[in-house]
């Protein structure tokens, strides 16, 4: 459960001017692991530059594109006064992609995951629309043999009915509650309206001092 004050100091976090430091395509182009770092993933398309713009209350932090496997690397953003990295990895499930670069991808997303000590959390981000996918499942069978904590984000709330929504929150939950690395908490969101950023951003205010 997610109190007020932990509600107040993620917002007070997220108020700080958060930056674009780079973007890596390969490991040992990764700043020092120095600080708290959480990381979001999620299938081409899904949202997560939007969120990612909502979470940090900017209009264009991370670019957003209708193109699938737009996101080709490690982009890293980083709070200017606190100790916070934020990284977007590539988008997966990008079957338009040549089969070279989805190589390439994954292999840096499984360099990432397994090597980065500071990395706290990764947010999967799944479409509130349909729920978890196969090619999902795949990542967060990776997580779970990496043994790296994660959370799911649905994405696009807005978009959905109240009652469907409820269906996929349920199957969600189920999906996820004997994996081993899988916070229990589901997180609804939409970038649209804005739903789910406070509790997110609590979530991860927490992250900082654990």
């Amino acid at each position: 459960m997610t109190h007020e004050i932990d509600i107040e100091a993620g917002r007070l976090l997220f108020a700080r001017p958060i930056v674009f430091v780079k973007g890596c395509v390969k490991l040992a182009d990764l700043p020092p692991a120095d600080r708290a770092e959480i990381a979001f993933a999620g299938r081409s398309n899904v949202g997560k530059s939007s969120l990612i713009n909502a979470l940090t209350g900017t209009k264009d932090l991370a670019r957003t594109s209708n193109t699938p496997g737009r996101t080709q690397e490690l982009n890293i953003f980083e709070s200017e006064s606190a100790p916070l990295r934020i990284v977007d990895m590539p988008g997966y499930g990008f079957a338009e992609a040549p089969k070279a670069k989805v190589e390439a991808w994954t292999r840096l997303i499984k360099q990432y995951l397994t090597g980065r000590p500071n990395l706290r959390r990764v947010y999967v981000l799944i479409d509130g629309r349909h729920g978890p996918k196969a090619v999902d499942l795949t990542i967060l069978n990776l997580l779970d043999k990496t043994a790296v904590s994660y959370q799911i984000v649905l994405t696009k709330a807005d978009k959905m009915l109240p009652r469907d929504l409820e269906g996929i929150i349920t199957a969600t939950k189920a999906a996820i509650a004997k994996r081993p690395a899988a916070h229990p908490d589901v997180i609804v969101t939409s970038s649209e309206t804005r739903d789910g950023m406070e509790i997110l951003r609590a979530e991860i205010e927490f992250l900082t001092r654990s």
